[in-house]
Order: structure tokens, then sequence, then C-alpha cells
């Protein structure tokens, strides 16, 4: 992980943020965001990585993270990242594939998403084998 003051705050908002939620495995949500940030190489995609489902999933807005002093190419990513309630999710995964902030992210999104080791046996059923096959071909689009 990269510590710098954004990623610091980013940490800390996105504990915060997603405080009380679970994966669908009910887990401890708060695991999946910090998963994706160790991956990252640099300050800006790490704080994206922290914060990428913060506006999508929680009652924190862009106008929020603006005014908590975020860099304007982190919001630009985020709000790349962040799906439109009634977008074809391929249309979603197309409009953030040249930005290279939301690409390193979704990318590390969708591999940590895909692993069904994540589920336990009796979860992994024809919904997820979908999701599963759904994610991989955003892999194979953002990596074309």
């Amino acid at each position: 992980m990269i510590y710098t003051a954004q990623t610091k705050k980013a940490l800390l908002l996105c504990f915060e943020a997603h405080r009380d939620q679970v994966d669908k495995s009910g887990m401890p949500y708060v695991f999946h965001p910090f998963h994706l940030a160790e991956q990252m190489t640099d300050e800006q995609t790490t704080v994206a990585a922290l914060l990428h489902d913060v506006v999508e999933d929680t009652s924190y807005t862009f106008r929020d993270l603006e005014q908590m002093g975020f860099d304007g190419d982190v919001l630009a990513a985020l709000r790349l990242l962040t799906h439109a309630e009634g977008e074809p999710y391929m249309d979603y995964v197309a409009r953030l594939k040249e930005n290279p902030i939301a690409k390193a992210v979704k990318l590390a999104d969708l591999s940590h998403n895909s692993d069904l080791s994540r589920l336990d046996p009796e979860e992994i059923d024809e919904w997820a084998l979908k999701r599963q096959e759904k994610y991989r071909k955003a892999i194979d689009f953002l990596k074309s």
C-alpha cells in the first residue's frame, strides 16, 4: 500500500463509508477496496481503488469527495467507475477504458469479483457463474 496524505484520507473514508456493509459471502465489505488498493502502484490509483464504490454504495456524493480535497483526476476516474442505474453494463465498461486510473482499478475490481473462492461452495450457483463470465468478458475488453 502506498501511504500518503491522500491515501490515508481515502483509507479512513473507505473504512467509515463501508463500516457496516458486508459482501456477498458475509465478509466485511471494506476488505474488497483494501484488496484492490494493495495492488495499485501509485497514489491516484490507490485512492481511486479505496473509493471506487463509495458514491455508488453509500450516502457520500461526488460533492462530498470534492469538498474533502480529493484530486481532480481521481474524481474523474471515480465518476467513470460509478455505474449509473439503467446503463448497459458493457457501455459502462467501454466508457472507462481510456482512463488509465479507472481502467487499472476496474481490472483489479473485476478480477477480485470474479474470484469464486471468495464464496462458500453452496453460493456458487448459476447466477455466480454467469456473473463471473460477464466479468471475464469485461476484463478481455479492457485488456484489448
